[in-house]
């Protein structure tokens, strides 16, 4: 092991164990970045939206729409109701969003929907997945007889209203849990897509959540999901997160509700598969990888090359049934 690499894993197993102490989980808790800011929730949105109708899983925008993991704001959320969804799940391990917060980003993605703003690109988030081809306000899907009346003043302060609520009651249009662990959070069979943004890789119980998709899918329903496979800062190399033996991943992660799954590429593609969704698209992010196959701890021995050097890969999916009936 190199020095470096030593005195980092030394760091990060007492970070670990320093959540076991009275009061320091809390004290070191903070946001989670990217949806405090309206843009950001805007280009992100429209480009979950934009490649599911390209690729013929919607024709239209969704009017039921979940999302895992909003994080700070529900940002992207309001993108969805803002172009026509009547109800929006956000459903979260920990409450970062509260209502301030998120009447701001209302404000500010409400103006970018109604100038047609270009979608912000590479120049402005370089490190936000997936890219389109062109960035242009996608007209043909939002018209303007559909914007009249989604960003219509009536509608929009209905808006304002759930989101100061924001709760599970059925008459509003946002729907925030936390935590989400129950597949009941959301009624079996009513979500048009399901969608997450660098979410799903924080995730312990991937194959309950992709059962629960599942479940709360329509029958013609989709899921659109970018993941981040990097190490989020928990090792020397991007994919050094790989190299940890369980016992010391088990000291890093200590108390904290959650962290990073480690699970490649190909562990997302076969539990989509056994939850009974057919994979649609898969554009993975290749880079070099900076440890190993030598370095590698021994459950990820057997990974394939594809995974060691998959940094990121967004997914789109539909239920299987949808492919049967069509």
């Amino acid at each position: 092991m190199r020095p470096g690499v030593r005195s980092m894993r030394a760091r990060l197993l007492l970070s670990g164990l320093a959540t076991y102490l009275p009061g320091r989980l809390e004290s070191r808790r903070s946001g989670t970045g990217g949806t405090d800011d309206p843009r950001y929730c805007y280009s992100v949105w429209l480009r979950h939206l934009v490649l599911a109708w390209r690729r013929g899983l919607c024709t239209s925008p969704p009017r039921v729409v979940a999302e895992l993991g909003p994080g700070d704001s529900v940002g992207i959320g309001i993108g969805a109701l803002l172009c026509g969804a009547d109800t929006y799940f956000g459903l979260d391990a920990v409450r970062h969003s509260n209502r301030e917060r998120n009447l701001e980003i209302l404000d500010g993605v409400v103006s970018l929907f109604r100038a047609r703003s270009e979608i912000p690109d590479a120049r402005e988030f370089p490190q936000v997945h997936p890219e389109l081809d062109s960035y242009a306000f996608p007209h043909e899907l939002l018209p303007g007889a559909l914007l009249r009346r989604t960003l219509d003043d009536k509608r929009i302060d209905a808006i304002a209203r759930s989101l100061s609520i924001a709760d599970d009651s059925p008459r509003s249009m946002v729907r925030y849990a936390v935590p989400w662990w129950a597949s009941d959070v959301v009624e079996p069979g009513s979500v048009e897509m399901i969608f997450s943004q660098a979410v799903l890789e924080h995730v312990d119980d991937l194959w309950g959540t992709y059962a629960a998709m599942a479940s709360w899918s329509t029958p013609t329903g989709f899921l659109s999901h970018e993941i981040d496979f990097r190490s989020h800062g928990l090792a020397h190399d991007w994919n050094g997160h790989w190299t940890i033996p369980d016992w010391q991943w088990r000291v890093i992660r200590g108390r904290r509700p959650y962290l990073i799954n480690r699970a490649p590429l190909s562990t997302h593609t076969t539990l989509l598969e056994d939850a009974g969704f057919e994979v649609v698209h898969v554009e993975p992010v290749p880079t070099p990888a900076g440890s190993t196959r030598a370095d590698l701890a021994r459950r990820f021995r057997a990974m394939s090359d594809t995974d060691l050097m998959t940094s990121g890969a967004f997914i789109q999916a539909r239920r299987a049934s949808a492919t049967r009936s069509s």
